[in-house]
């Protein structure tokens, strides 16, 4: 049995590496400055930004294993785990780590947008690569929190200092996220795309959708090697549109084929996955402006005037 550490609270991680307490919600920790640091495989409880400056070591993120590149983000929620089995060896890292409580965020604005802050859910292979700026300008702001952690008391007033640092850290990450998004998806553009649409022929040449019904963005991210906000920022930037709404295109124009071969709506409903025929007609209204019935309707008159 591995041992994991159980990082409940923010001080957890911080006094196992022999970090400086700072604050019961939050804290930051300089790598460079630990006398004695050791390895630990954390089950997360908080939130956690980890910059790693360097990092030769091989750690475990979610189900996968991956060594961190120089100048990386990592960033991880409540719910995840990650890191390397503590051997009792004592190691050197270098780079920043800023933890935070959800129960800092409770009630504010934060909480309310955090998940919109999908890098949190990334897996490692699709973590931030930072250049070299904007390395500077994330450590930056996180020494601004420790400074205001140690020279300030802990009042509500700090509270609202320290989660307009957090939104201006996490707005930055989101702006440097892009910016990796736009180079991958110029470069990924044409492959990502062809394998997605061979992706959703295949799922249906197989049969797939007796199994697992209506193809889903969670199965196709899995399938293409990729977590499924990723999956989804990256098409949304590729081709403007949501990866639910591209599938849902993909299963409506593959209906309506369906249903002009002479397919009734509930051969078609089963025939793509769907488990009621009034949960497809539905959907097929919602993007065709009319239902199957209608639509086979229209097609009978138009034969008739034929």
């Amino acid at each position: 049995m591995k041992k994991v550490l159980e990082v409940n609270s923010v001080n957890d991680y911080v006094k196992h590496i022999g970090g400086e307490v700072l604050h019961s919600l939050i804290s930051v920790i300089h790598y460079c400055e630990l006398e004695h640091c050791r390895h630990s495989l954390n089950y997360y409880g908080v939130y956690g930004l980890f910059l790693m400056e360097e990092s030769p070591y091989t750690l475990a993120y979610g189900q996968g294993v991956y060594k961190a590149g120089n100048h990386s983000l990592i960033c991880v929620a409540p719910g995840q785990m990650g890191g390397v089995s503590d051997t009792g060896e004592e190691i050197q890292l270098k780079g920043w780590v800023l933890l935070f409580s959800p129960q800092l965020i409770a009630g504010t604005l934060l909480e309310k947008q955090i998940e919109d802050y999908h890098f949190f859910s990334y897996y490692q292979s699709e973590a931030l690569r930072m250049q070299p700026n904007e390395w500077r300008t994330i450590v930056t702001c996180i020494k601004m929190i420790r400074n205001e952690l140690q020279t300030n008391p802990e009042t509500p007033r700090q509270r609202n200092i320290l989660i307009t640092y957090l939104l201006l850290i996490l707005e930055y990450c989101s702006r440097f996220y892009e910016r990796q998004f736009h180079t991958e998806a110029v470069s990924r553009n044409n492959d990502l795309l062809k394998r997605f649409d061979k992706l959703l022929h295949q799922y249906y040449k197989e049969n797939r959708q007796y199994k697992y019904g209506v193809p889903t963005v969670k199965y196709c991210a899995q399938e293409l090697f990729l977590s499924p906000n990723y999956f989804g920022d990256l098409i949304r930037q590729l081709t403007g549109e949501t990866a639910i709404h591209t599938i849902r295109k993909f299963v409506m124009q593959r209906a309506q084929a369906l249903l002009t071969e002479g397919r009734t709506v509930t051969e078609t409903a089963y025939a793509l996955g769907f488990d009621y025929p009034q949960h497809f007609s539905r959907q097929f209204k919602a993007h065709f402006g009319v239902s199957p019935k209608q639509l086979l309707e229209n097609d009978e008159e138009s034969t008739t005037l034929l």
